[in-house]
């Protein structure tokens, strides 16, 4: 029997025998481990998408159009997203977003192991799929490529996408892209857009506060919606200050104080509700030339004629005298009513509340309660009180008309702090109205309004209606005879005539019936006789009227009928106005534009509009009928005009019965046509004519946009028409308009 020293070598050579096999099936199953891996990470790989593609990738963006002084009057996009650079978003709040999404992201190189580990361990104890962890890079990989589930497979192939974009991109780069990508609610994309909407205000802009609140939403934008959700959002903006004061980026002070702020937004106004008749003109234009992609997608930069501040002008005229029109013609009820409609009052919402009121706008609103003397309404989230002072021209007592879920029209007067508003009761009976102004000099169009509520009818009164001009046509008559040698102090017979038509005899009559004898040519024009602008048609040939209207830029079919000549004809208001612009012009027609220029994304120019100038009648012609129609505002049928402090002229245009009110009208600068009627072709009501319905439009109009600007002067008249030879024929001012 052998000693135990005799077997020790043995057992030595049993052992190492023993951790040669333990060691070899080691290395077996590492190598199977990292076959198995290694076929997986090609497995999941072979589908990745090019990271090189991100050096070429331009994410969706807004298409902006602005008016002549720079300023945004408009978007078209799918997505709302402004692109910035790393150096736009301020470091405070891309310090919030790294404490709170990613806080080792300037020090991993895409993919937080131990974030990762933990992740995992948690999901698999839970039960669950592997989820969160995410650097700021594999969300950027997986926004830009992949889909949004949360499957193994795509968390694989995120981190693997991610690995790839670290290496090819630096980190202000990657937080770019990243910040430029993310949606944050409410149509918002990126950070730069977020902070304009939610905030009135660029990214550069925020404070702590409100950098940490837009921090606090990739994770959730809808639950955190400050907009839906403030207690949630104020929640998660704090865990947002929390996790910086943990990172040191912001002080205890700091701290609490932004803590302590409620959540206050002032979101951005849609800006297509500023001119949106003008906007959808664009939108159509830019579609029929570019594509739908390219006008929503691709970030053009629109350059137009809009003046925004004659916009907002000419957009307050026709409200005010759309409002002032109802008050003429009483209350007339049949309001929509939420309740008998089998609504609930707390569900109602209306789409005039998309946004939050204006003061001196006007709004629908519900009301929600009716007592003995007043009525309770809101405007979307504030409310407000119709008294019977705020009703007093309806001659009703308020519960009389009122009731609990009538849809009401009101205008608003002042708003406070506590979600009040002050209103007047007013009316949409349906009545419409329209106004465009243009530059003179340029054919710019510095204001369009082509209907009441642009929500309810998106159809353009100022370009789509073909409406009858009434006596508004009579200024191409005169051209046509003054262009053949008439001059305004010749005289014509203003009595009783019949005309031989092929359809029979044509037996016309005045507005006011009545007859006024000899009388100038100045002075027919003045007042709007109807007998001596069809003498003057019929002497001349209604055709050449015609072919004058046409030499205007008058595109409209026209008739050759003996009526054309009162305006029986249909025509739309740019034609009509962009026609009267030749007078002040000397002559010169210049078609009317909207755009300016138009560039691409980066820049480059795709067209620029120059203007298209033509000689339409000569410079003593248009100096003549400038001073006849000079006349009509300071002795003639719109004679309230006269007290305005600007050289003025134009004329007016009644229809049959009343169904059409125009004022057409301009200064040495700036000419403006105004309508009024309603969609179906009826009567306004009586005596409803241009210059009782259309001209205090256009007056207050023109008194806002040649407020503080040099009106300039017009040119002088030839010497048989100077103003000496037309003093003989003044009428007193309180002579009644006819038209």
């Amino acid at each position: 029997m052998k000693s135990l020293y005799e077997a020790l070598p043995a057992v030595e050579i049993g052992g190492r025998k023993l951790v040669g096999h333990v060691l070899f099936g080691l290395l077996i199953l590492i190598s199977a481990v990292v076959g198995a891996a290694s076929g997986l990470l090609l497995v999941y790989s072979t589908d990745l998408p090019q990271v090189d593609e991100l050096e070429r990738y331009r994410p969706s963006s807004v298409t902006e159009l602005y008016d002549g002084q720079g300023r945004i009057i408009g978007t078209f996009a799918l997505q709302r997203r402004v692109i910035a650079t790393y150096d736009d978003y301020p470091e405070v709040l891309r310090n919030a977003l790294v404490s709170i999404e990613d806080k080792d992201f300037y020090l991993h190189s895409g993919i937080n192991f131990w974030r990762i580990a933990g992740a995992a361990y948690r999901d698999i104890e839970s039960g669950g799929k592997v989820q969160g962890a995410s650097t700021l890079t594999m969300q950027l990989a997986r926004n830009l490529f992949l889909s949004p589930d949360r499957s193994f497979h795509r968390k694989i192939q995120e981190a693997l996408l991610a690995i790839q974009i670290e290496r090819r991109f630096t980190k202000p780069q990657i937080f770019t892209l990243y910040a430029n990508q993310i949606f944050l609610g409410h149509g918002a994309y990126g950070f730069e857009a977020a902070a304009e909407y939610y905030f009135s205000k660029p990214a550069t802009k925020l404070t702590l506060a409100e950098a940490a609140l837009l921090a606090g939403l990739p994770k959730a934008p809808q639950y955190y919606s400050p907009i839906n959700h403030p207690d949630r959002a104020q929640k998660r903006r704090n865990l947002v200050l929390n996790a910086m004061l943990e990172d040191g980026k912001i002080t205890a002070a700091q701290a609490a104080d932004a803590k302590s702020k409620p959540v206050l937004l002032s979101l951005q106004k849609d800006p297509n509700s500023l001119a949106p008749y003008f906007v959808e003109e664009i939108r159509r234009y830019l579609e029929g030339k570019y594509g739908s992609d390219q006008v929503h997608e691709g970030g053009l930069r629109v350059y137009t004629s809009l003046d925004m501040d004659m916009q907002k002008t000419a957009r307050q005229a026709v409200l005010d005298g759309l409002a002032a029109y109802e008050r003429r013609h009483g209350w007339r009820g049949n309001l929509p009513n939420v309740v008998t409609q089998g609504e609930k009052l707390d569900k109602y919402e209306d789409p005039d509340w998309d946004e939050d009121p204006e003061i001196n706008g006007y709004q629908h609103a519900l009301v929600t309660g009716v007592s003995s003397g007043d009525a309770q309404i809101r405007l979307g989230q504030r409310m407000a009180t119709i008294s019977q002072a705020d009703a007093a021209w309806t001659k009703l007592k308020v519960p009389n008309f009122l009731s609990r879920g009538d849809i009401v029209y009101v205008k608003v007067f002042s708003l406070d702090g506590g979600g009040k508003a002050r209103v007047s009761l007013e009316q949409d009976s349906g009545v419409q109205g329209a106004l465009v102004a243009i530059d003179n000099t340029t054919g710019e169009i510095k204001a369009m309004v082509g209907g009441r509520d642009f929500n309810l009818s998106k159809f353009n009164r100022a370009t789509q209606a073909l409406r009858q001009v009434g006596s508004s046509f009579k200024p191409y008559v005169y051209t046509a005879a003054i262009d053949q040698g008439a001059t305004p102090d010749d005289t014509i017979l203003d009595e009783p005539v019949t005309f031989q038509t092929p359809s029979g005899p044509y037996i016309p009559h005045n507005y006011d019936d009545k007859f006024e004898g000899t009388i100038t040519l100045r002075r027919a024009l003045a007042f709007s006789r109807n007998i001596p602008a069809l003498k003057l048609a019929d002497r001349v040939g209604i055709r050449t009227v015609i072919e004058y209207a046409h030499r205007f830029g008058i595109t409209s079919t026209l008739p050759p009928y003996l009526p054309v000549a009162l305006g029986s004809a249909e025509v739309t208001l740019l034609e009509q106005t962009s026609a009267f612009s030749v007078f002040p012009n000397d002559g010169v027609r210049i078609a009317p534009r909207y755009i300016t220029r138009v560039t691409d994304y980066e820049g480059r120019v795709l067209e620029e509009d120059f203007p298209d100038i033509k000689d339409v009648i000569g410079s003593r012609t248009a100096r003549t009928m400038t001073s006849m129609l000079r006349e009509v505002v300071l002795h003639g049928t719109a004679v309230a005009a006269a007290k305005m402090p600007y050289p003025l002229a134009g004329k007016t245009g009644t229809t049959n019965d009343f169904t059409d009110a125009w004022f057409v009208g301009f200064s040495p600068t700036l000419t403006c046509g105004v309508w009024i009627g309603y969609d179906e072709k009826k009567t306004l009501g009586e005596k409803e004519s241009g210059a009782r319905a259309a001209l205090p439009l256009w007056m207050q109009f023109m008194d806002g946009a040649l407020a503080g600007k040099d009106p300039g002067e017009f040119q002088a008249p030839p010497a048989s028409t100077s103003p000496a030879t037309a003093q003989k024929l003044d009428t007193p001012d309180s002579a009644p308009g006819h038209d």
